[in-house]
């Protein structure tokens, strides 16, 4: 047995309780209220990777939520691996349909539940974890290091009878980044990436915001839809009217964003902005291929949805709509009264929001200025319309099955899991992920442990400690192979 194996497994009690305690931090980057929870969160992490035995740990402003910077680099000739989590989670509403408090984790068997503890803070610990193990399993007493003013848990880094482990090395040169607004869309990160290249420079990132497919099957994911949002404003007369007195006499805001909304797909559910896929990258044989071959039963996603059908754009089957084309959607309109009963009024303004996933190789701020001008071509006269750009987006992100980074990934999953990994898309977004490319010059590459029925961004959202167990030891196989490559 390899002593980074037999550190994690003397260590795992502990390693649950870090977790644990992790969890209990309310830091959601959406409520301005918890803007302190989020630093607190940092601070954590600071911490932790200090007694990780990581070096020039710190909390690094933004202008927003902060970003952790950690490294260890003292494997000359060894490729640079970026290690990329986030510390922030999704709010938390409706919190009566919670069981268990969110921020009071609550251990079921082999699942933790906590808000975050799939997204994304038990498998941003995992990398933490397997850092430790590698660089702490020969046993030699030495002290830990932490940051000065803020002293680490006393278990943290320790073996039974409070002996500190000792410093050994990595296969790699390892950097970290870990950010507080991931869940807002990242909207400082590529001023701060931009300003810090040479501090994160690297030759890949491993993000640890990801999962497997199941329990026994791996995954490569080798593309992610970016994002970009609007919110459209129409105004009428000065004030809410009588609809008896009024209606039928002027344009009534309801009905001109019905209309303006309705005009953004055709009948067949095709985005009708002229130019929103002129830059739309089309699939391959190969692509679509490799998308057929993941398992999907329609029948079964149908009945999870309490639906009978699927709808979608016209040639592409439902797993290539999700993953590998664009989306123009509505998430959520209001205009007048909206309470019990009658109310016989026309309102003077309507609201909606939309927002779009975009694929290779769309540029959010393009598709922002076609959906912009497709507007204010359908807006009729007798209402003012505003369209605002929402100010978090994303790139969409793709890389190849093959390259070098993926190929070491997926030796790794075949060691676990005893199989291929598939090739899987994202309906979702990472903006940072295209953040890395454009700043870095460093390709992404996906590594986390989460499972699809974890509930993220959910209630009773949960992580399985099986897989927060498993990544630990395949993160330590992971940084020895690239070691080898």
């Amino acid at each position: 047995m390899s002593t980074w194996q037999e550190y994690l497994d003397t260590h795992q009690p502990r390693f649950q309780e870090e977790l644990l305690d992790f969890l209990r931090i309310p830091s959601i980057s959406a409520l301005p209220a918890h803007k302190a929870d989020v630093h607190k969160a940092g601070e954590w992490v600071v911490a932790r990777l200090q007694a990780a035995g990581a070096e020039n740990v710190q909390l690094l402003p933004t202008g927003g939520h902060p970003v952790v910077y950690g490294d260890w680099l003292h494997a000359p000739g060894k490729p640079t691996i970026l290690i990329y989590g986030h510390f922030d989670v999704q709010p938390v509403d409706p919190l009566h349909l919670w069981t268990n408090l969110p921020f009071e984790p609550t251990l079921d068997g082999d699942k933790v539940f906590a808000r975050g503890a799939s997204d994304d803070k038990g498998n941003m610990l995992v990398p933490i974890l397997a850092v430790e193990a590698l660089l702490k399993g020969t046993g030699v007493p030495v002290q830990p290091p932490h940051r000065t003013g803020s002293t680490p848990p006393p278990q943290w880094g320790r073996l039974g009878g409070g002996e500190q482990l000792g410093t050994g090395s990595l296969p790699v040169n390892v950097k970290f980044c870990f950010e507080g607004q991931e869940e807002i869309g990242s909207p400082q990160i590529p001023g701060f990436l931009a300003r810090h290249k040479e501090l994160f420079a690297c030759d890949l990132a491993v993000s640890a915001d990801g999962g497997q497919w199941s329990d026994s099957e791996g995954i490569l994911l080798v593309a992610l839809r970016g994002i970009c949002g609007l919110q459209i404003d129409v105004q009428g007369a000065k004030t809410d009217l009588h609809s008896g007195g009024y209606g039928g006499t002027i344009r009534n805001p309801a009905h001109v964003l019905a209309e303006l909304l309705a005009s953004m797909h055709d009948a067949t559910g095709r985005i009708a902005v002229d130019g929103f896929y002129d830059d739309v990258a089309d699939l391959t044989p190969e692509e679509r291929a490799a998308i057929a071959r993941v398992p999907f039963d329609e029948e079964e996603y149908l009945d999870n949805l309490g639906l009978e059908a699927t709808f979608g754009e016209a040639g592409f089957s439902t797993r290539e709509r999700v993953w590998a084309r664009p989306t123009l959607e509505v998430n959520g309109m209001w205009s007048g009264f909206q309470g019990e009963g009658i109310k016989t009024v026309l309102p003077n303004e309507a609201h909606a929001k939309i927002t779009c996933r975009l694929v290779s190789n769309q540029r959010p701020e393009e598709i922002v200025k076609r959906v912009i001008a497709h507007v204010q071509k359908h807006t009729p006269p007798g209402v003012t319309v505003t369209v605002s750009p929402e100010e978090t987006g994303g790139k969409p992100y793709t890389v190849a099955g093959d390259h070098w980074g993926n190929q070491v990934v997926a030796d790794v999953l075949r060691q676990v899991y005893g199989s291929e990994p598939y090739h899987v898309r994202s309906g979702g977004s990472i903006p940072i992920t295209g953040v890395f490319l454009d700043e870095l010059g460093a390709y992404t590459v996906s590594f986390g442990f989460g499972l699809r029925d974890e509930g993220a961004h959910a209630p009773d959202e949960f992580f399985r400690l099986s897989s927060f167990v498993k990544g630990q030891a395949a993160y330590c196989r992971l940084l020895e192979r690239f070691g080898e490559s």
